[in-house]
């Protein structure tokens, strides 16, 4: 068992003097250490912001209003500036643009002058169809280059993107894009996952149905192409959906991409709404996050070439769909000369390696993925090869444990893994790790640039040393402008100021160290608090989930305010295990040695799978409320989940 804080990689002299990091700030003349950078970030935002537009030479007119004014929550960055995303996002014309691969071999790469092309194509077509500066445009679309492509065309046009999966279900979809009344809808026919084909053509149909805003369909005849070994860009425009649906024109996606137009920018204020992602709505409505051009391009340029080291010439990757936040930030890496490769598929299909392959085939130089694909390549025994272009690996989604770190560090020697902490909320990390940082087992090594995180106690003081709300108590250009359909902003207030006046409350446990470095130790409305004793899910299930019987696990405190409830563990078993008295006895004798007797449950149950939702958390909150007597149907959203069916094994 490796401790938690045990030093894993540290940096070589050579290795920091290259970081893109280390240039930036001498070319500033700044000397000290990174604390001495991020406190300067935090305490001068203007001109930490400033310094950043012109390092990365963003296109657009700076204007001459002032960088930063108001408080937050109404903060106003660059005032009187103009910007567009896809201008800086394909600024270069040489090299190669994107790569992309699906989980049954094919492969696609688009050069940057094809790329351009085909925005250039795409936005000919949604001027046709009639889509104009502040339009929305939806995609329902998997991780293809047709994704980027009309987002793209949408950013450059000074409309609005959004996008949801294709695994997502209808009225999850609905759900969403009712809310921003979008002009045009790209679908796909299908997707292939796991080594099965998914036909979501009548799927299609019913959102269109839902949303009377449509004036036109965009088919994309991918499941097809699939299906016949082609790239989603080969495939021939399909005829099996010419049926005029409820609201708009149908047309295929090459009807789309048919005419040549030039490729133009609309510049916008750099607040104006780029794209519209969402909350998780596990309960409730989804919360409709709008970012805005600015505030994205300067967070991205800042966040993906200062901690995930990239540049011209590298080659990115990280595992998602684009129902999640890490697309955006995948695709990300265009604004910094970086290639993006999407991947459409399962992680560990056809084996729990298929992402470490792709890794070697691809020659990535920055790799990706959730904290728990660490986790099962741990539990999988994957020894990972070929990675020899390999220079930092990302991890994200929830609290990576110590033993993450160790595996990582033995498997990938002299690579350092950098443990990420954000949310689709800022579309960002808020801590994270440089190339200039050692790394230490279950440690987050520090802030970003330009977050001002605290850790605050329950009076609202800033604490170090001890586990406390992470907080930030100063504005980031990536914070949403807004909520859409929130004219008074009282959902944007409610859902991150109103416990603490002028200071954001993410709803994480953190804990900060003199140094900066960090541990984030999971929702705060998910707290175990046992006597007294308050802590994070993440430790417990760092104990729990080490043992090799137990694939995965989830833990709740019924207690309520004033009074001490039932701890319930809830685990699902590993292929040919059983939980048998010696098992039960072993993880409690764990959890009363390694955390304390306060936490040993009090309840063991097995089930068949842990709730997740679609991006891979662990649904706590409504399982806790489920155990408290609300009914299954009430507490989550099932359309928002990976695994709604198990959620019935977890009623009182």
């Amino acid at each position: 068992m490796v401790a938690e804080g045990e030093l894993l990689w540290e940096p070589s002299e050579e290795a920091v003097a290259s970081a893109r990091l280390t240039r930036y700030l001498e070319s500033l003349g700044r000397s000290g250490s990174y604390e001495d950078a991020w406190r300067w970030s935090v305490g001068d935002p203007a001109e930490f912001w400033t310094s950043i537009w012109d390092y990365f030479d963003v296109l657009g007119e700076r204007g001459d209003g002032p960088v930063l004014s108001g408080t937050m929550p109404d903060v106003q960055w660059f005032a009187g500036s103009s910007i567009n995303y896809a201008e800086n996002a394909l600024r270069r014309t040489e090299g190669t643009a994107v790569v992309f691969v699906s989980e049954d071999g094919a492969r696609q790469e688009l050069t940057m002058a094809e790329l351009r092309e085909e925005v250039a194509r795409v936005r000919t077509g949604l001027i046709r169809l009639g889509v104009r500066r502040g339009d929305r445009v939806a995609g329902y679309l998997p991780n293809i280059p047709q994704a980027l492509i009309a987002f793209l065309a949408t950013a450059s046009l000074g409309a609005i993107w959004s996008a949801g999966s294709p695994d997502f279900g209808v009225p999850s979809i609905v759900d969403r894009f009712k809310q921003i009344e979008p002009k045009v809808l790209i679908a796909v026919d299908g997707y292939h996952y796991n080594g099965k084909s998914y036909d979501r053509s009548a799927a299609v149909n019913e959102i269109a149905a839902e949303l009377p805003s449509l004036r036109a369909t965009v088919w994309i005849p991918y499941l097809a192409a699939v299906e016949e070994g082609r790239a989603p860009q080969q495939a021939e425009p399909a005829e099996a959906h010419t049926e005029e649906p409820p609201h708009g024109e149908v047309i295929g996606w090459e009807g789309l991409r048919a005419e040549e137009g030039p490729l133009e920018f609309e510049r916008v204020p750099f607040g104006h709404p780029l794209w519209i992602l969402y909350s998780s709505g596990t309960t409730g409505l989804p919360k409709p996050i709008v970012h805005g051009h600015g505030g994205v391009v300067l967070e991205h340029l800042k966040s993906l070439a200062f901690h995930q080291d990239l540049g011209e010439g590298d080659v990115f990757f990280w595992y998602t769909t684009t129902g999640w936040m890490m697309w955006n930030y995948l695709i990300g890496a265009l604004l910094v000369g970086a290639t993006p490769v999407m991947y459409d598929g399962s992680a560990t299909y056809p084996s729990p390696a298929a992402l470490w392959r792709i890794a070697a085939s691809e020659e990535v130089t920055y790799f990706g993925v959730g904290a728990p694909y660490i986790m099962a390549s741990l539990k999988a025994g994957i020894h990972p090869e070929g990675l020899e272009r390999l220079r930092g690996v990302g991890s994200t989604g929830s609290p990576l444990p110590p033993e993450g770190f160790a595996w990582a560090a033995a498997e990938l020697p002299g690579i350092p893994l950098g443990s990420f902490s954000g949310g689709t909320d800022v579309c960002t990390g808020f801590v994270g790790a440089t190339m200039l940082h050692p790394i230490r087992a279950g440690i987050i090594p520090c802030r970003s640039l330009g977050a001002k995180v605290e850790s605050f106690d329950p009076a609202g003081a800033p604490v170090v040393g001890e586990v406390g709300e992470l907080v930030l108590t100063g504005p980031m250009p990536s914070m949403p402008v807004m909520f859409w359909n929130d004219p008074s902003g009282e959902r944007y207030f409610e859902s991150y100021f109103d416990v603490y006046p002028g200071v954001w409350r993410h709803g994480d446990w953190i804990k900060i160290e003199e140094d900066g470095s960090c541990v984030i130790y999971g929702r705060s409305d998910s707290t175990l608090n046992r006597g007294g004793v308050r802590m994070g899910t993440s430790e417990f299930y760092r104990v729990v989930e080490r043992f090799e019987e137990i694939a995965d696990s989830l833990v709740i405190d019924t207690g309520q305010l004033g009074q001490e409830g039932r701890l319930l563990l809830y685990v699902t078993l590993a292929e040919g295990a059983t939980m048998g008295e010696p098992l039960q006895r072993a993880l409690c004798d764990a959890l009363r040695k390694e955390l304390s007797p306060r936490h040993v449950p009090n309840e063991i149950h097995t089930v068949p799978g842990i709730p997740r939702t679609l991006s891979g958390k662990k649904l706590e909150v409504p399982v806790r409320k489920i155990l408290l007597g609300t009914p299954v149907e009430e507490a989550a959203n099932p359309d928002a989940m990976a695994n709604p069916e198990v959620l019935r094994h977890f009623r009182p």
